[in-house]
């Protein structure tokens, strides 16, 4: 079996997604490993070669079947969308525009199983949202593109994996929908990705809400109790290793020593916070129980430093590692 195919959407064209695409393209090792391909506006990308001096060239393709995965070229399907003198770091809502047909693209290629999985470049939820595209987010954005009724965000570090049970809500909107059945769920979710990604039976920490974890109902309304636990027994009751709740500030330092494979966040900053802490230049977020693969830098478009060639690709290239990872082996000449 050979390397599979990734393709990468450039992200917002004004912020640093397509500088960062372009460092990663020249990585040497990368290339042993997938055949990538570009989607973006390929005017914008040939800017953010120039912006980074890379000796790449651009071979325009209308799909991975034309695609050459040569040496010393990147394979770009162009979308001709963004305006030749677009700003570096300034909110656009044609940049907004443009990031969401790179995704709409990726995402019926990976459905149609023209490409094996996707890896996201930054958007940004402003410039998305004065396109008219009203999703708090990429996760949102490709449940609806893919008809996915409820998928969960992973995110990863180098010695910690979080996923969560809610992401881009309120906390107090966050604890009312936090239930049994939907902990139960997320539990399942990332159970099953960690197996298809050779963890056999992995060890999985769940946090609670309140501090320590209630203490016997000294702390918050019985929310563990009644919440919680019941996920967890369901988790347990089908064999998958998993223990909580747990009081969230003691679990991220057992889950940072190495005790845990996965822990289980319940509402967003509960979970970003230790990630971030750990590292954003290393951090990847990997959207779970979608059809396809999808992996992301967990990062925003940067636009401080847009345009100047100052971006730090690392967390791409870690997010291109774990697509190739997770998706299925496909052969060379397929």
């Amino acid at each position: 079996m050979g390397r599979p195919i990734v393709a990468i959407t450039m992200g917002d064209a004004a912020g640093i997604g397509p500088e960062i695409v372009a460092k990663a393209m020249a990585d040497a090792e990368l290339r042993t490993k997938a055949r990538i391909l570009v989607i973006g506006d390929l005017r914008r990308m040939q800017l953010a070669l120039d912006v980074v001096a890379s000796p790449l060239s651009i071979n325009r393709v209308a799909g991975p079947a034309e695609a050459t995965f040569r040496e010393g070229s990147i394979d770009v399907l162009d979308i001709d969308c963004i305006p030749p003198d677009l700003a570096w770091g300034e909110l656009s809502a044609q940049a907004g525009h443009g990031a969401y047909l790179f995704i709409e693209k990726a995402v019926a290629l990976a459905m149609n199983q023209e490409v094996d999985a996707i890896c996201t470049g930054p958007l940004n939820k402003a410039a998305l949202h004065a396109a008219g595209h009203k999703y708090p987010g990429h996760t949102e954005l490709l449940a609806a593109l893919t008809g996915t009724e409820e998928v969960s965000m992973m995110l990863t570090a180098p010695k910690m994996r979080v996923i969560h049970v809610t992401t881009h809500i309120g906390l107090i909107d966050a604890i009312a929908k936090i239930d049994g059945d939907l902990v139960y769920r997320t539990i399942k979710r990332g159970h099953e990705l960690l197996v298809t990604s050779g963890i056999e039976n992995p060890r999985i920490a769940v946090c609670a809400i309140n501090p320590h974890a209630g203490e016997g109902g000294l702390f918050g309304y019985g929310e563990e109790e009644e919440k919680i636990q019941p996920g967890i027994a369901k988790a347990q009751s089908e064999g998958i290793d998993a223990i909580g709740p747990l009081p969230a500030d003691t679990l991220f330092f057992l889950a940072g020593r190495g005790d845990f494979d996965l822990v289980v966040a319940q509402y967003h900053d509960q979970g970003h916070g230790p990630v971030k802490v750990l590292g954003l230049e290393n951090g990847v977020n990997i959207t779970v129980g979608l059809p396809v693969v999808r992996t992301s830098v967990d990062h925003g478009t940067a636009f401080d430093i847009a345009g100047k060639n100052l971006a730090d690709h690392e967390s791409l290239l870690e997010a291109l590692r774990q697509a190739v990872d997770l998706a299925p082996a496909r052969s060379e000449n397929r």
